[in-house]
């Protein structure tokens, strides 16, 4: 690599890309509308759950072996890397050997090797891979392949499961758009002019076109990783996720730009089309850890019985931020199902959002950026990094001199102190932010778990369902809705509800009345998002987006987590999400 500029070096990357796909799927296309073995076609194959993939397998069905399946999703996920641009690494070719491997290993003792067995599995970039590379999206981290397997695709492994293929994130990860100079632009399933999300945004286009089994992603900072996130994509794209709380899920083996962060930790979960392949990943991953330097607790999936009658807290916008109206509808349409089921549900305020957002800032900001952007090197810097990490860019009057005119010309107090915060600090002050964080935490849970006593929260993935391609770049904000419960380190569970309706989500007087559609929140943020004729914010070019909720839990409450997914996916009812909801079978 020494000596080639980044233009070479992707041209490079992607013409072999396209090689390792011409080699496996290619050759395989001409049949993909002949019928397989046993009558099963390939979109018999991916329009079902894992968990029934495997039970197909297990029972011998005709037809359905591990390297029918491989081969079915793989063609699938060409399809969606061609209209999506999701995927990175190739791993078809040993993908179909491991699978061979398994229908051999089956076919003698007819036992499954585990819960995964014969499951295609799809991973973030991140993840390492032993013969592939992990760039994430640095042409500079290009040709230099693992030399060893993430401890997590060790146990997917091990549970019978196959990796195939590696997915996209934004340039450092910390973006909640999905593009970087190597393997360009993933765009959403549902509308080539909008995100897919990120930063786990390539594994959440290739679940909801289909094109995996199961895949897995990773959520905010620690250890070698500084992400945004594994719980947007999902529901920018109408699938399904768990963030698990800080040890439940092994972290050995994964790649990122900022090592040593660890003020807010990064977890590993899984991404998938249904609650109940959430379900079946968490059995495998909860409490498994081989590594010595792993910290993990060896607490296992454990079976929770939750009550007939939930008691949800849940809002539809906060002080910071206001949410779109139809992400407040994805809430409010949660809200309606499940109190006809009988659940309780009572609206909520959290309590002073600003501070868990300035603190999340203030800590991720800490060194400058400069480790999170110094592996940038020759490739072209994105746009969303822009607000991210402009206030540690410029000097300290002229940072002030802005927050000043924030709050005397734009009445923005919100936005001066986000943008104040985001500047270099010393260890002292690094510590004492992180005491704030732990002072945040323990006030969160007085004044929402204490005083209310809720089972669970529901609440906006995000303010937007989506945004137009570089739409992030003076809005990377948005992400405090789901960074608030990094934060306070709770498990958090993505579900699918609606999409945009370009008429029942267009602005309304209820809506912009503070009184019944929530306060207006930074006017700096509130004018970019909403106003005038380049409003991010287009119901009418947005119709059709997915829009999902965010389930919240108590800390180690990740099984209650699941369970109460289940509550609301059921509460909610068919609704053109899962298995084949990309081809409108769902």
């Amino acid at each position: 690599m020494a000596g080639k500029s980044w233009q070479t070096i992707v041209q490079e990357k992607q013409a072999e890309q396209a090689r390792l796909i011409e080699d496996v799927v290619g050759k395989a296309k001409a049949a993909e509308e002949e019928t397989l073995e046993g009558g099963v076609k390939n979109e018999d194959i991916v329009h079902v759950t894992a968990t029934e993939i495997v039970q197909n397998i297990q029972a011998g069905k005709p037809g359905w072996t591990a390297e029918k399946v491989v081969l079915a999703f793989a063609i699938r996920a060409v399809e969606a890397q061609e209209k999506t641009k999701c995927l990175t690494e190739i791993m078809f070719a040993q993908a179909l050997e491991e699978a061979r491997a398994l229908d051999a290993e089956f076919g003698r003792t007819k036992k499954i090797r585990g819960p995964l067995h014969g499951l295609p599995i799809s991973l973030k970039d991140s993840y390492k891979v032993k013969g592939y590379d992990a760039t994430i999206g640095f042409t500079q981290w290009a040709d230099k392949p693992s030399d060893v397997d993430a401890e997590i695709v060790n146990h997917i492994r091990a549970a019978g499961g196959i990796p195939f293929v590696k997915t996209n994130v934004p340039q450092t990860m910390l973006s909640f758009e999905c593009a970087n100079p190597l393997w360009g632009r993933t765009l959403n399933p549902y509308s080539p002019d909008h995100t897919c999300g990120g930063s786990s945004g390539g594994e959440a286009a290739l679940a909801a076109c289909d094109g995996t089994a199961l895949g897995f992603g990773s959520d905010t900072g620690g250890r070698q990783v500084l992400c945004w996130f594994l719980r947007i994509p999902p529901g920018f794209s109408g699938v399904y996720a768990l963030k698990p709380g800080q040890h439940r899920v092994a972290r050995s083996g994964t790649v990122g730009p900022v090592p040593g962060f660890e003020a807010l930790t990064s977890v590993n979960g899984p991404i998938a089309r249904s609650v109940t392949d959430i379900e079946l990943a968490s059995r495998v991953l909860f409490g498994k850890s081989d590594a010595l330097n792993e910290t993990l607790p060896p607490v296992p999936y454990r079976n929770v019985t939750v009550p007939k009658k939930l008691k949800f807290g849940y809002y539809k916008t906060d002080q910071l931020i206001k949410v779109s109206p139809a992400c407040q509808r994805a809430v409010q349409e949660t809200v309606d199902a499940l109190r006809q089921k009988g659940h309780e549900c009572v609206e909520f305020v959290i309590p002073n959002d600003l501070e868990a957002a300035r603190v999340f800032v203030a800590l991720t900001s800490a060194d400058g950026y400069k480790t999170l952007t110094s592996h940038i090197g020759p490739d072209p810097p994105g746009r969303t990094l822009f607000l991210v990490t402009l206030g540690s860019k410029i000097p300290s009057f002229v940072r002030s001199l802005a927050c000043w005119a924030a709050r005397t010309f734009k009445g923005d107090d919100s936005w001066a102190a986000l943008f104040s915060n985001s500047h270099p600090r010393t260890v002292s002050e690094f510590w004492a932010e992180t005491k704030a964080r732990n002072e945040y935490n323990k006030f969160f849970h007085d004044n929402v778990w204490g005083k209310h006593d809720f089972d669970g929260i529901i609440c906006p993935v995000n303010a937007l369902p989506s945004v137009p391609h570089g739409g992030s770049t003076l809005l990377s904000p948005l992400a405090f809705t789901t960074s608030l419960y990094n934060v306070v380190d709770h498990p958090v569970g993505i579900v699918p509800v609606t999409r945009v309706d370009k008429t029942k989500d267009a602005i309304s007087e209820e809506w912009s009345d503070p009184a019944t559609g929530g306060p207006k929140g930074s006017p700096i943020i509130h004018a970019t998002m909403y106003e005038g004729p380049k409003a991010v914010y287009d119901p009418v070019a947005m119709n059709g987006i997915p829009i999902g909720v965010q389930v919240v839990g108590k800390p180690w409450e990740d099984e209650k987590v699941v369970e109460m997914m289940k509550v609301v996916d059921g509460a909610l009812g068919k609704r053109g999400f899962g298995p084949g909801a990309w081809a409108g079978k769902a």
